[in-house]
């Protein structure tokens, strides 16, 4: 069996060659062999073991083949969490993560106002949103929903195998809850916001759902559609946290604005300082 570093190697050579980031060999290993990064470092000369290698070799070859590195592995990291993944639910981002934080940040502010707070997690996909916020600030009260049975089978398998108690429901954007009559003060959506005609790459089209990727023409469809129907369960002083395109800023400010001329509108930056986040908040 080559060593830890020969294999690393021998994938880094091959995902050059097909255009793909050296960085995932090294990457998937740690994964793989279930090291850290010094661990890692410290066997570098080591023979692997053989189960590892091939696994390392089978998935390396998938990789190249497109298939999404978290999907060969059955899970992604989120917020510091190992949350499964399959093509069933979309792979959680890290500028998602940059939308809990910022969530938190007004459940915070809310809190001193009202003790007790309802947030829905609209579109949750593997749960990765809903889950997250409800184990960082258990007094939540947490619902979750997604038009995709198959995406509530992972994320209930998520909420289990992490501990987080909370109620998921199946229906398309804002409907479980119009249905139910439910009130909530924290609505938090990353819908699909990609334009219908956007070139991607094929490891995303070709293996992760389509349905939790486009918004149609403009990539506002979804944002339109809980803009519609919000206020039917939006208690008074509430807020609405948004996952958003980098280049929607502009049309969908001017969407909020005219439907809700007495909310505050802002978007926010990531971490690389790209319009990523908007927040809708109805606080007097």
């Amino acid at each position: 069996m080559p060593s830890y570093k020969q294999a690393i190697r021998e994938a880094e050579l091959a995902l050059e060659e097909h255009g793909k980031s050296m960085q995932l060999a090294k990457m998937f290993m740690l994964e793989v062999a279930n090291k850290e990064g010094a661990d890692l470092y410290l066997h570098y000369e080591d023979e692997m073991e053989g189960a590892i290698y091939e696994e390392y070799a089978a998935g390396i070859k998938r990789i190249l083949n497109d298939e999404p590195m978290q999907y060969i592995l059955g899970y992604e990291w989120f917020y510091g969490r190992a949350f499964n993944v399959n093509p069933d639910v979309l792979i959680p981002r890290p500028e998602t993560e940059e939308l809990v934080s910022n969530v938190l940040i007004y459940v915070d502010e809310m809190r001193e106002e009202k003790e007790h707070l309802t947030l829905i997690d609209v579109g949750c996909g593997s749960g990765a949103i809903g889950i997250s916020l409800k184990l960082e600030e258990p007094s939540l009260e947490v619902y979750a929903s997604d038009i995709s049975e198959e995406a509530l089978v992972v994320a209930r398998e998520n909420a289990a195998k992490l501990g987080a108690e909370m109620q998921f429901y199946q229906g398309s954007m804002l409907d479980p809850y119009v249905e139910r009559n439910m009130k909530v003060d924290v609505l938090v959506c990353n819908p699909p916001y990609i334009r219908s005609d956007a070139a991607m790459e094929a490891s995303v089209v070709d293996y992760e759902p389509n349905v939790a990727l486009f918004g149609g023409e403009d990539g506002l469809y979804f944002y339109r559609l809980v803009f519609d129907h919000c206020e039917k369960i939006l208690n008074p002083n509430s807020i609405m946290a948004f996952e958003i395109g980098y280049d929607q800023k502009e049309a969908l400010l001017k969407e909020v604005t005219t439907r809700f001329p007495n909310a505050l509108a802002e978007v926010l930056k990531d971490m690389y300082g790209k319009d990523r986040m908007l927040i809708v908040d109805f606080r007097k």
